[in-house]
């Protein structure tokens, strides 16, 4: 028996589209191996089989009728808990909003349907979708595939452990503060964290998001090979109107030289050996390719980083720490009385000249990228932390959040960011994170493939 759930998510399109393969035989072998390997890390936390081989059937019926399947077809995907799906609590790790079920699609699932997809299944995030970690009181807890000592990432944890275990070839995750980032970088997987306004996004099921949210949330996807971001992400890209964010951006810029700024102690960044040897080789897999790169440091992230956590305290603080409050969830209200401890209130001029100063780092970063188009960072200071280490003690929790300055710093100026994995530290996962100029995922495309090419392929795991 064929196990599809294994294959990329480029292959499964093109066997279904093919007729090769039907996509109900993909959606049932896909229900298979979740059922097989999630009961041990806990990545999808809601899902239906009676619907899932519903819409597999449906992209059959079509390719019966000789229409086009769109080009996910049979793909099955993963959906994280904190966006809409009809029919599905949007819960947000939440036992508040267990009972918030959406009456229409996030335009993120919408375009998911459009391309062909096979919503599989809904993934697991941490309370209010905070953290590096992936614990809640509702959903309980994700471990990670590859060891269960170390944390799966956050927020999007669910979506990364369950790509890395192979339930599902594309995950569906969210970033403000590197939530797609690092769980790919944790689950040793790839993730996009788009420019703002490439994906479409919006609940209806919410409030209008904060100033901070707009500004810096966006949607992406993590999948094992890089084809299969591309895909991912040319599926979720597509327009929707109901997110006056959306931007209508060309899918390939311009070409670009090849030249990269390699960037290992950003500010100071305590880079670990490690990180520092795996950022070394995915710039030698880069050299091998042609590209020239260059160690030089980058523009600013610490203030950025400061800027970023301001404004969405100040936003939190009116209103958020009421539900925190009635949550009561231990893990979130440490991590919520730490960031608060570390980031003071501000007052209205406060608030405003950080608005303002924002476009002057926008400013400074894509002056940078006129002289690199792009450059490598660590994703993280440290290999994956030991799983919940940010609520040992306060101030392990401020040894990670320095650690974590590429994740925080990067979303205030709304730029792309790609996590690439580049192999093994024993069982724990290493890999680099690329950055590029807005709107141009296409050079982190490019530049990944290459890094992708010279290593060995994130195949799907086994749970330890």
């Amino acid at each position: 028996m064929t196990e599809y759930w294994r294959l990329p998510a480029t292959e499964i399109a093109a066997l279904v589209r093919s007729r090769a393969v039907s996509a109900v035989e993909v959606a049932r072998d896909a229900l298979a191996r979740l059922d097989a390997a999630n009961p041990a890390i806990n990545a999808v936390v809601d899902h239906r089989p009676e619907d899932v081989l519903a819409q597999a059937a449906v992209i059959d019926a079509a390719i019966g009728r000789g229409e086009d399947p769109g080009p996910m077809a049979g793909v099955p995907v993963t959906i994280k808990v904190n966006v809409d799906q009809t029919g599905y609590a949007t819960t947000n790790g939440l036992r508040l909003q267990k009972d918030l079920v959406a009456t229409q699609d996030n335009p993120v699932v919408a375009n998911f349907r459009r391309a062909g997809a096979v919503l599989l299944g809904r993934t697991n995030t941490p309370a209010f979708s905070l953290r590096w970690f992936c614990r809640n009181g509702i959903h309980g807890h994700t471990k990670n595939p590859r060891d269960a000592s170390i944390t799966p990432g956050g927020s999007s944890g669910g979506a990364a452990a369950g790509v890395a275990a192979g339930i599902g070839a594309v995950g569906h995750g969210t970033d403000i503060g590197g939530s797609i980032r690092y769980p790919a970088y944790a689950c040793g997987v790839h993730g996009l964290r788009p420019t703002l306004g490439r994906i479409p996004a919006w609940n209806a099921s919410g409030a209008e998001r904060h100033v901070g949210g707009q500004l810096m949330a966006v949607s992406g996807p993590i999948a094992r090979t890089i084809g299969d971001l591309r895909l991912g992400f040319a599926a979720m890209s597509a327009r929707d109107i109901r997110d006056p964010w959306w931007v209508d951006a060309a899918e390939v810029g311009p070409p670009v030289e090849k030249r990269a700024a390699l960037c290992i102690r950003p500010e100071g960044m305590p880079t670990a050996p490690e990180v520092e040897a795996a950022l070394r080789d995915a710039a030698r897999r880069l050299e091998a390719d042609g590209w020239v790169v260059e160690e030089v440091e980058c523009p600013p992230l610490r203030e950025p980083a400061a800027i970023q956590a301001m404004l969405w305290l100040a936003e939190s603080r009116r209103g958020l720490n009421s539900a925190l409050h009635q949550e009561a969830d231990p893990d979130a209200s440490f991590v919520f009385a730490q960031m608060e401890a570390l980031c003071p209130e501000p007052d209205l001029n406060a608030f405003m000249d950080g608005l303002q100063k924002r476009a002057f780092f926008v400013r400074a970063w894509m002056t940078f990228f006129e002289r690199y188009p792009l450059a490598i960072t660590p994703v993280s200071a440290e290999l994956p932390f030991p799983d919940q280490d940010d609520v040992t003690s306060p101030a392990r929790f401020r040894q990670i959040m320095d650690a974590q300055l590429t994740q925080v710093g990067l979303p205030l100026m709304g730029l792309p960011g790609l996590v690439v994995t580049t192999g093994l530290v024993g069982r724990v996962p290493v890999g680099a994170q690329l950055l590029a100029g807005r709107y141009r995922e296409d050079v982190l495309f490019a530049a990944a493939e290459v890094i992708e090419a010279a290593g060995v392929p994130a195949s799907p795991v086994d749970p330890r």
